[in-house]
């Protein structure tokens, strides 16, 4: 039997952190980490089946549009690993001038769909898990 899935949450803003035990329920091993910096340090170590992030904008960025580039820029050298971001939809205009550049492999407004979320994460587990 080979090793679960890894799955790495990047939960720093929206409150997304409930679906933790649904990842778990569906087979994943679940990383968890706070901040942006620390997310890029987890993708060297070992690079997971998933990405869950935040994505927001704040008007106040200088040089970005969202708290998640370096990472969806990180994740871009890892053809596959999968991503899906959870966004407030008042924030779609910067989410799809970031997906134009960067990867992001599915987006679900807040508040989510769990059917939808569930549905996804299935999807993307590896055959022999």
């Amino acid at each position: 039997m080979s090793a679960p899935p890894g799955l790495l949450m990047v939960n720093t803003f929206l409150g997304t952190a409930g679906y933790k035990k649904l990842y778990q329920e569906l087979g994943y091993a679940v990383t968890v980490e706070g901040s942006e910096r620390r997310a890029l340090g987890t993708l060297k170590k070992a690079p997971p089946t998933v990405v869950v992030a935040d994505f927001y904008h704040q008007a106040d960025f200088r040089d970005r549009l969202s708290n998640l580039e370096s990472v969806l820029a990180a994740v871009q050298r890892l053809p596959e690993t999968r991503v899906l971001v959870f966004y407030d939809p008042s924030h779609q205009s910067a989410l799809d001038k970031v997906s134009a550049r960067l990867r992001i492999d599915a987006a679900l407004a807040l508040p989510a769909d769990v059917a939808r979320l569930r549905e996804i994460l299935l999807a993307w587990q590896p055959a022999d898990t």
